[in-house]
C-alpha cells in the first residue's frame, strides 16, 4: 500500500512539473520583448510579404534578402500578392497565424494594412516596412532610399538636358506612399522653373499599380492632346517610362524625348545604353535588402535598430534606416549598376554596336 502511495505522489510531482514547463514555454513565446520564439529548430522565422514579384525589382530584393537572413540564421516565409491589395491582407494573416518572429511588408497600399498590422502587433510580432511607408498604425521600423531625394534627382537630371520646355509628369501608383514622396521631391525641383516661365506642365497623371500598359495609354492620350509637343516626360519608375517609350517610339519621338526612370531595371538601363531612355534612378538593391533582413532579425530577436532619423506615418515617428540612391545616365553606367555586379556588361549592351559600346570595366 505504501509503495502503490509513493508510485502516485511521484505521478502527481511528475504531472505538476510538465504542466508548469508548459505554461512557462507559452509565456515566453510571446511579444518581441520575450526574446525570439522557437520554432523547434532553434532558428528565427521571418514573414516577407512581397508586393509584386512579377516586377523584376523586388525578385532582386526576394533574393539578396533571404540569403543575408540565412547567413543571419533566420529562416524567411516569402509570399507575393501580385498587386492584389486584398491578396497582400490575407497572406499578412496567413503569415501571422504561422508562428513567425517578424513581419517584414513591401506594401502595395500604404494604407490599406492598418487592421492586419494591429493584428500582428496584438500577436507580439514586431513589423517592419520596407522601402514604403505603411501609414496609420504602429510600425517598428522603415528601410528604404531617401524618397523625396528620388525624385529630386529625376527632375534635376531632366532639367539639366531641358532647362526649358513642356513637362508631363508621369507618377506612380496613386496608393503607394513612396509616388507621392517622389513627385514632392520632383516638385521642388519643377516648381520654381514653372513660376519662372521656363517649364510648362502640359499633363500630370498616375499609373495605377505601376503598370506599363497603364502608363504606355497614358502617355499616347497624353501625346494626342497636346499634338506630340512633348519636351521631356518625368516618370516615377523605369516600368512607366518603358510604357511611355512605346507610346513616344509609335510616334518617331523615341530618343528626342527626355524621360526618367527609376530602379534601374535591365530594360530600364539597356534603354539608356541605347539612347531612348534618359536616366535612371539607381537604388542599390542588396544595400536596402541586406540591411532590412539585419533589422528583421534585430527586431525578432526583440533588439532595437539603430535609425537615422524619424518618418510620421500618422499614427506616431517610425524609426527610419535611410539609404542614399544614385543617378545613372549613359555617361555612368559601367561605373554604377555594372560595376555593382546588378547587370552584366554584356546584358546592358546587348542592342548596342560593339563600335558604340564604352570599355569594358
Amino acid at each position: 500500500m505504501k509503495k502503490c502511495k509513493g508510485f502516485l505522489s511521484m505521478l502527481l510531482v511528475l504531472l505538476l512539473v510538465f504542466m508548469v514547463s508548459g505554461c512557462g514555454q507559452d509565456a515566453g513565446s510571446k511579444g518581441a520583448s520575450s526574446g525570439a520564439k522557437d520554432n523547434g529548430d532553434g532558428k528565427l522565422r521571418i514573414g516577407l510579404s512581397v508586393s509584386d514579384l512579377t516586377l523584376e525589382r523586388w525578385q532582386h530584393d526576394r533574393d539578396f534578402f533571404v540569403a543575408k537572413a540565412k547567413e543571419l540564421g533566420a529562416d524567411v516565409l516569402v509570399q507575393s500578392a501580385n498587386g492584389d491589395e486584398a491578396k497582400q491582407v490575407s497572406q499578412i494573416q496567413n503569415m501571422i497565424s504561422q508562428d513567425i518572429d517578424a513581419l517584414v511588408i513591401i506594401a502595395i497600399n500604404s494604407d490599406a494594412l492598418t487592421t492586419v498590422v494591429d493584428q500582428a502587433k496584438s500577436e507580439g510580432i514586431p513589423v517592419l516596412a520596407y522601402d514604403r511607408l505603411v501609414n496609420g498604425t504602429e510600425i517598428d521600423a522603415y528601410v528604404s532610399f531617401d524618397n523625396v531625394r528620388v525624385g529630386e534627382m529625376q527632375a534635376e537630371y531632366l532639367v539639366e538636358k531641358v532647362p526649358t520646355g513642356k513637362y508631363f509628369l508621369m507618377g506612380g501608383s496613386p496608393t503607394d506612399n513612396n509616388a507621392k514622396m517622389f513627385r514632392e521631391g520632383q516638385m521642388n525641383i519643377i516648381q520654381p522653373l514653372v513660376d519662372k516661365g521656363d517649364i510648362e506642365i502640359v499633363g500630370d497623371q498616375w499609373a495605377k499599380g505601376w503598370d506599363a500598359n497603364e502608363a504606355l495609354k497614358i502617355m499616347e492620350n497624353a501625346l494626342t492632346a497636346n499634338k506630340n509637343d512633348i519636351d521631356a516626360v518625368v516618370a516615377s519608375n523605369d516600368s512607366t517610362a518603358g510604357g511611355a517609350i512605346q507610346a513616344l517610339t509609335a510616334q518617331s519621338l523615341a530618343g528626342k524625348v527626355a524621360i526618367s526612370g527609376q530602379d534601374a531595371d535591365l530594360a530600364g538601363v539597356q534603354r539608356i545604353a541605347e539612347g531612348i531612355q534618359t536616366m535612371t534612378v539607381y537604388k542599390p538593391i542588396k544595400a536596402i535588402a541586406e540591411k532590412s533582413a539585419e533589422v528583421a532579425v534585430q527586431l525578432a530577436k526583440g533588439e532595437k535598430p539603430a535609425a537615422d532619423s524619424t518618418v510620421n506615418n500618422g499614427k506616431l515617428d517610425v524609426p527610419f534606416i535611410k539609404l542614399d540612391p544614385i543617378k545613372v545616365g549613359k555617361e555612368n553606367i559601367v561605373d554604377t549598376v555594372i560595376k555593382d555586379g546588378f547587370h552584366s556588361y554584356d546584358d546592358v549592351y546587348k542592342n548596342v554596336p560593339e563600335s558604340e559600346r564604352p570599355a569594358r570595366p
